[in-house]
Order: structure tokens, then sequence, then C-alpha cells
């Protein structure tokens, strides 16, 4: 797919926010605020995102909400709705719970044997912290407004160039907790590469006007700016409020948007 001066401007004006969000990550591993009790409450936080939270803010969540779905639609499989479809969303939801399980076993190998270990039924009660409850209502309101335009920002800036995963995946080799984080990213990486393709591919042929480019690009920008703050208080916060103000004014080297794995 030829990149376009439109789609390049979207991802040039995102690249250095997913690189705020890569640093939170590559500062707290080294952190020295890092201990197991904070390892647990990221990836018990993380568990709970697996489960519970949707790029478009479904209050149903990853699993119950499309296996309803599915139900619902069921009989009017290759009638109304291609059998290949359906075979998608089973994939899909394939999967969303290998990532919960990924970090799911993590989180119960750094517990002690009386901790009470995790299931999709304990996350559901955790309470949610408040950059991400942010996070979360925004996307449902965007798409809500938006329509297809907010639903493309919203998968484009899931994950956040997964730099949480391709971050973690750099702890393998250093033993005991990070290779058990390291081996959760690692399994999560891909997939999640190519959720975020979904806010971008076909863009080209959508035979978009200049104004909803310059939306969509609004709207990513405006996500990935509330993604920064969402993982730094979910990583105990490593970075300084002055040093993700710095990141807000650009201050910060973008990241290498890899346009061959993306097939662009």
């Amino acid at each position: 797919m030829a990149v376009s001066a439109n789609l390049k401007r979207l991802i040039e004006a995102v690249t250095p926010l997913f690189a705020g969000e890569a640093e939170v990550f590559s500062t707290y591993w080294e952190s020295p605020r890092r201990n197991r009790e904070t390892d647990k409450l990221w990836i018990l936080r993380q568990a709970r995102k697996e489960v519970w939270d949707t790029p478009l803010g479904d209050p149903r969540g990853l699993y119950v909400g499309p296996l309803e779905d599915l139900l619902a639609v069921f009989p009017k499989i290759d009638i109304d709705v291609p059998r290949a479809v359906i075979l998608d969303r089973l994939e899909g939801l394939y999967e969303e719970f290998s990532h919960y399980c990924a970090f799911a076993d993590a989180y119960d190998a750094l517990c002690d044997d009386d901790d009470e270990k995790l299931s999709p039924s304990l996350l559901r009660d955790v309470p949610d912290w408040p950059d991400n409850s942010v996070l979360r209502d925004r996307r449902a309101e965007i798409k809500d407004e938006y329509g297809a335009v907010g639903e493309r920002a919203c998968f484009f800036t899931e994950g956040g160039y997964c730099t949480m995963f391709s971050e973690g995946m750099r702890l393998a080799g250093r033993g005991g907790a990070d290779d058990l984080i390291a081996h959760a990213c690692a399994k999560v990486y891909d997939d999640e590469f190519g959720h975020m393709l979904k806010g971008i591919m076909g863009l080209e042929s959508d035979d978009l006007s200049q104004a909803d480019w310059d939306l969509l690009t609004g709207l990513s920008v405006e996500l990935q700016r509330l993604r920064i703050p969402m993982r730094n208080s979910q990583m105990s916060f490593p970075l300084s409020d002055d040093r993700v103000s710095q990141i807000f004014k650009g201050d910060i080297e973008p990241v290498r948007f890899d346009f061959d794995k993306a097939n662009l």
C-alpha cells in the first residue's frame, strides 16, 4: 500500500507519543521504586484490561460481548453472515483470551501460595484506575460521536504501538520476574500489532475527505496523549509530571514506525 501524504502525517503526529508510552516502561524496568508488589499491581491491571477493556468501549468486555453477539448471529451464518466472518471473530476471541492467560500466568507466578489467583470474575471486581477510566470513556464517546473515523482512531491507538510488549520483550534473559514478563509480552506482541493496523489498513481506498483525515489525526493524537498518563499510573508513576509535560511538548525522539512489518 502506498503511503500518502495524509497517512504519513497521521503516523508522524503520533510516533512521538508512542515513544512517550514506551519511555514509561523502559523507565519503570530500571526504577528504584519497582518491586514485586508494583509488578503484581501493573500486571493485575493489564490482565483486567485484557478481559474488560475494548478499543470501542463496549462495557461487556472483550469476551462476553463478542460471545453474546455470536450467539445472536448464529442462525444467520451462511444466510446473511458469511462463515468466514464468524471464523475471524472466533480467531479474535482466541487471541484475546491467550493475552489474558499470558499475563495471568505471570501474575500467578509472582504470588505466594496463599495469594488469590487471577480469574476474569475476580478482575471484574478490581477497581479501575482513574486514568484508565478516562481513556476508556473517551473511546466510547469518540465512537458514538465520530462513527467510522472515530473507530479508526480507537483501533490505531489501541496498545500504543505495542510498546508495552516490545519493551517488555527486552527483559528476556534477566531471570526471575523479568523473564516471566518478557514471555507474556512476546505472546501478545504480534497480535496487538495486527490490531493496531485495523485503524489504518484500507485508509487509502476509503476515499476520506481532507476533513476526515484531519479529524482522524486529531482524534488519534488525543487518544494517544491519554494513554501516557494511563500507563504512567498503571506502572506506579516512573515518569514525573514534568517529564510527561515535556513529552507532550515533543521533547522526545519519535519511534520508528515499521512500514515493512505493517506492509505499507
